[in-house]
């Protein structure tokens, strides 16, 4: 059979050598779902090489908004630097997770831009795994950006008063909101699989709950309207519940309005990725 004139010889060579190996191939057993999730989450982490301004911005961000606003604003806002940073430090730390969850979107875009998702789309797996994977690098960038806080916070003396359970309680549930911020960029992907277009919605939309929430001040000192949009903003209640958790306090409200938030996003979030994942094929 002559080769179409559409197809250069090298091209044709590549497709008879890999026919070739998959006929002589046995069968394979279909990977298991765990298995697939995991070999797509060290995919996601090892691209972070060829994308190194993920990792940049979850060390940036905590050191710029930390440092600077507990000496610049420390004294005037919370009495001195010290005292500031115990209010200041479980806000950044949930601004900072917030604001890399895009970087999740846009990895999903450049592969669906690039043709790699429909290459994954092909092959037998399960089909939730490829959104899984990204969620298990997700965590893992989520995880290294929280313990930069933290140590970043240690090193300019604070001491959280609920110790070590407390911090670990705050940074799981600021990940676990997080992880479903994650779920909601990734719908962005699939229906505008557009890198610039992805982080410019997720600028639009985190910019304004980060700086519009009571992480840097309290809602006390706001107008009367801007009170409200604060009351009913998530990130407002996931920063109050990392101070309650970090600092001691007894209060369990402010977790439970957060874990209420994280659920209802993740719940309305991950069966439309599904549903978005299956309809571009």
């Amino acid at each position: 059979m002559s080769t179409p004139a559409t197809i250069t010889r090298p091209a044709a060579e590549r497709t008879d050598r890999i026919d070739l190996l998959l006929a002589a191939s046995p069968p394979r057993r279909r990977a298991g779902a765990l298995a697939a999730s995991a070999t797509f989450g060290r995919r996601a982490m090892l691209k972070i090489k060829h994308d190194p301004k993920q990792l940049v911005d979850s060390i940036a961000i905590p050191i710029l908004f930390t440092v600077l606003f507990t000496y610049l604003f420390g004294g005037a806002l919370g009495g001195s630097p010290g005292d500031y940073l115990t209010m200041l430090l479980p806000g950044t730390l949930s601004m900072s997770i917030a604001i890399v969850t895009m970087y999740g979107g846009a990895r999903l875009a450049k592969d669906v831009t690039t043709g790699a998702f429909d290459h994954f789309r092909s092959l037998s797996v399960w089909r939730g795994a490829f959104v899984l994977g990204g969620l298990l690098s997700d965590a893992a960038r989520y995880l290294f950006a929280s313990a930069m806080v933290v140590l970043l916070g240690l090193a300019m003396g604070y001491r959280p008063e609920g110790g070590a359970p407390g911090v670990l309680a705050a940074v799981a549930l600021v990940v676990a909101f997080g992880l479903s911020l994650s779920l909601l960029w990734a719908a962005v992907a699939l229906l505008v699989p557009d890198q610039g277009v992805v982080i410019s919605i997720a600028n639009l939309v985190l910019m304004p709950l980060s700086f519009a929430s009571n992480i840097f001040v309290q809602p006390s000192t706001m107008p009367g309207w801007l009170q409200a949009v604060v009351e009913v903003n998530p990130l407002s209640h996931v920063a109050t519940a990392a101070r309650e958790l970090m600092n001691g306090g007894a209060g369990t409200g402010a977790v439970t309005w957060s874990l209420v938030a994280t659920a209802v996003i993740a719940g309305v979030c991950a069966p439309l990725d599904l549903h978005l994942y299956g309809r571009r094929g």
